[in-house]
């Protein structure tokens, strides 16, 4: 796995061992940043269920302004800390190593509005509904906040508008797809 582009493009980025995070493949990963269309520079993107942080490292290599990572597991936050020293892009980063529920928590009043929020939960666990309800009544988005999930193909996102969100776009892969969400414009 490596950074695609920017700043930090070619290098590798570490994992941790085992089967407890999902890397998003480098292929799905570009898919993805030519989907944002070179929307990063100076924006601020939130990446919940970081695994290894590739996504949010992703967006500071293509210039964010800034990346807040949050991760559970205290390997793989470890790991997304060593992949920011070896990319030299620690500035533009927050990484937060507690469930993704109190980071939202830690994250309010803060002053943070996200452009992004890229979120890749554990699959066919209902983690899109639980964190999307969390955050319709938030101010960490607004109506211009893209939030991209990824989830397996099963995923169903019948609930969203029911929760004040449209889905703007849904790109398919193999094994799993990217749903991409904003709230309903007022």
């Amino acid at each position: 796995m490596r950074v695609i582009a920017g700043k930090a493009r070619r290098l590798v980025l570490k994992t941790i061992e085992g089967q407890d995070t999902r890397p998003t493949t480098d292929r799905i990963k570009e898919t993805l940043f030519n989907m944002l269309h070179g929307d990063m520079p100076d924006c601020c993107f939130l990446d919940l269920f970081s695994g290894s942080g590739a996504i949010g490292i992703e967006a500071l290599s293509r210039g964010a302004r800034l990346a807040v990572m949050v991760e559970q597991n205290p390997k793989a936050a470890e790991c997304i800390r060593e992949n920011l020293k070896t990319t030299k892009l620690e500035d533009g980063a927050i990484v937060m190593n507690c469930d993704v529920m109190t980071g939202l928590e830690r994250l309010k009043g803060k002053g943070y509005v996200f452009d992004y929020i890229f979120m890749d939960p554990p699959y066919n666990q209902d983690w899109e509904r639980k964190v999307l309800q969390h955050l319709a009544d938030s101010q960490l988005i607004d109506e211009d906040t893209t939030i991209i999930v990824e989830a397996s193909l099963e995923t169903s996102f019948d609930f969203l508008e029911n929760l004040g969100y449209r889905i703007i776009r849904e790109k398919d892969y193999k094994t799993n797809k990217h749903v991409f969400a904003a709230k309903k414009e007022r």
